[in-house]
């Protein structure tokens, strides 16, 4: 049954499926894909695979990736220019240039730099999806739920040092309720088919409180807890598997560039002919440049309508946005590797609390929202999630221990071109409502590999264009990914704690420890040895915050590695401090500026711009620190 689902799915063939399989991969036999194009694919993948994994390269540097799209002339177009750099735009950029198209994107802001930076951090199928699905007897809720399955592990496995699987608890203060959730969750599981990522289970009460302290005992009416329901979900952290899409596809050809945007689009004819290119503003330098392409996909999230509009003004807006707040809270308010659904909040929906890179995310609201270049949280939505937790946990809930507070915007779509467009749609929506403009938006992280294949499908219609093989990207690793096992840490802490510096034949204290080795594998992957080798011989090795195991070197690596260009992309993107930590992320701001002033060549005037722009950024989230609060408003 999940083979045929599977197989129904838009844009998607049998050859374009994989499985990984004891660190290799297997692909699946399409009967009708002849043997000279499987060969043919077979052979294009093993040379992408060269290119992103060769440790010699490196990403080529944005001077050149901007010189690349200047030369993209309207005799000499690209096949595809890519309006946008977050999960979709990246993940169209590195489809369509592993199909031997030739791609550029542009970025006004920083890759991830909106709603893809800002999401509950799950890689997940949509339980409530499924329960909609069976109680509605809505088939289109159930394909969504397939769908998400079937990409939740492909996203795991593209990026294993970046994701993993996280068990989830659910409470349950009724017999009533642990059969009801049992019974939904084994099913999640039969729909996960052979993407499972392990079997959900039922914990007694007493269970339960050793797997998760801190969980009431007691609910609402003084019922006591019977037990609960533990399954598993991916987890990511979202901005950095973005900038790893973008950097992969730079290695593997493609010309990407943030901070660039696109101020008007080019038409074939003053008449209003078909869009052959953009007007690209460098935001950086101030400068702009006209780049010309086949096809210009849109993928600009929240802000695809304003796109739209530069092709045709009269367009009619497509997004319905809606506002997502999370917040982060101390370690202790949940353990390490368990996470905690609330399943009932006054508005319907579910509310998380999970652990993520040593605290605790809880999130999240759906309200409707403007859409604006930096939302932020508003009080009233910060304390219906320490509301909704409230209830379930044994510990005060108090607004003082909110570290960090955010709000994303969902870019829920309607079709233009569907007769009814009443009902908001979950899924992604592909168009082409102005010809050479290919839109892509809607959907969620965890498909956006499909959603960037749908789209490429469409442009290579759209501009008759010939790819030289067919979509690659379930079986390519992101950068740092190959190779990569969860005990690569050991190798950085025995390695690096050793190696030494200079002639005296003395070894750097303090460079490196098992919290930075993990946390540097975590995040970088294979390519953590680099960031470690900067920290030992350029003596980077010191903390940036007390309490966080972020380097120095980190600071320097991205800015040669991962177009990191301004102190807002490390403290936000790069790394993740501004959302785990307000308050530690401004005491960083000095050092990260003064070792970007040293990589870039800033000047004063820029140093002193930088730390006026991300002292702005951090006030767009809501600590205790900036945020007023009553104490004891939460608690029980």
């Amino acid at each position: 049954m999940a083979s045929f689902f599977r197989a129904r799915r838009v844009g998607v063939t049998a050859a374009s499926l994989a499985v990984a399989v004891g660190g290799s991969y297997v692909a699946l036999r399409d009967p009708y894909v002849s043997s000279s194009d499987r060969n043919g694919s077979d052979t294009a993948l093993e040379a992408v695979r060269r290119k992103i994994t060769d440790p010699v390269a490196v990403v080529p540097s944005r001077a050149l990736q901007e010189s690349s799209l200047i030369g993209a002339n309207s005799s000499n177009p690209l096949d595809i220019l890519v309006v946008g750099g977050g999960a979709t735009g990246c993940g169209v950029a590195l489809d369509a240039v592993t199909r031997g198209l030739r791609v550029g994107l542009v970025e006004r802001d920083d890759f991830s730099s909106g709603t893809s930076s800002r999401s509950t951090k799950l890689i997940h199928g949509g339980v409530r999806y499924l329960e909609k699905a069976v109680f509605n007897l809505d088939y289109g809720q159930l394909k969504l739920v397939f769908h998400a399955l079937e990409e939740r592990k492909q996203v795991i496995d593209n990026a294993p040092h970046l994701c993993h699987a996280l068990p989830c608890m659910t409470p349950c203060f009724s017999w009533f309720e642990a059969l009801y959730y049992w019974v939904g969750l084994k099913m999640y599981d039969l729909v996960a088919g052979r993407r499972l990522l392990h079997l959900s289970r039922y914990y007694s009460a007493q269970e339960s409180a050793e797997l998760f302290p801190t969980l009431a005992r007691k609910g609402d009416k003084d019922r006591s807890l019977k037990g609960t329901v533990v399954y598993y979900d991916g987890q990511m952290n979202d901005s950095r598997v973005n900038v790893g899409l973008a950097c992969t596809a730079a290695l593997a050809g493609a010309s990407v560039l943030n901070h660039a945007e696109v101020v008007s689009l080019i038409k074939e004819d003053a008449g209003g002919g078909r869009v052959i290119g953009a007007r690209i503003r460098d935001n950086l330098s101030g400068a702009e440049f006209d780049t010309y392409a086949k096809v210009i996909v849109n993928a600009g999230g929240p802000f695809c309508d304003s796109v739209r509009k530069l092709a045709d003004k009269d367009a009619k807006p497509m997004i319905c946005p809606s506002s997502g707040v999370h917040i982060v809270l101390p370690d202790y308010y949940s353990p390490e590797g368990m996470g905690l659904i609330v399943p009932k909040t006054k508005d319907g929906r579910v509310v998380f609390m999970l652990p993520w890179l040593g605290r605790t995310v809880a999130g999240t609201t759906d309200s409707n929202t403007t859409i604006t270049m930096l939302p932020e949280p508003h009080e009233d939505e910060i304390d219906f999630i320490l509301d909704a937790i409230c209830d379930y946990l044994n510990v005060k809930v108090r607004r003082t221990d909110v570290l960090s507070a955010w709000s994303g915007i969902r870019p829920l779509a309607t079709d233009p071109n569907a007769k009814n467009t009443e009902s908001i749609s979950r899924d992604h929506v592909v168009c082409e409502d102005f010809p050479g403009l290919v839109t892509i938006t809607g959907g969620k992280w965890t498909t956006y590999r499909s959603m960037a294949e749908d789209a490429v499908n469409t442009a290579i219609k759209s501009g008759k264009l010939k790819p030289t093989n067919t979509s690659l990207t379930s079986n390519i690793r992101l950068v740092g990914g190959e190779g990569w096992d969860p005990a690569f840490f050991t190798v950085l802490a025995q390695e690096y704690v050793r190696m030494k510096v200079g002639h005296n034949g003395k070894a750097f204290p303090g460079v490196m420890d098992t919290a930075a080795a993990k946390h540097l594998s975590h995040s970088y992957g294979t390519m953590a040895a680099k960031v470690a080798s900067i920290a030992q011989k350029e003596n980077l090795g010191k903390r940036l915050a007390h309490g966080y195991p972020y380097l120095e070197a980190e600071v320097a690596y991205c800015a040669r590695n991962e177009y990191c260009e301004s102190a807002v992309d490390f403290i936000a993107r790069r790394s993740r401090l501004a959302f785990l930590d307000t308050d530690a992320a401004g005491r960083a701001l000095p050092r990260v500026i003064q070792i970007l002033a040293d990589e870039h060549n800033w000047d004063k005037n820029r140093q002193k711009t930088e730390l006026q722009t991300a002292t702005r950024f951090l006030e767009s989230f809501k600590s205790s620190k900036n945020a007023q609060f009553h104490d004891g408003k939460h608690t029980k």
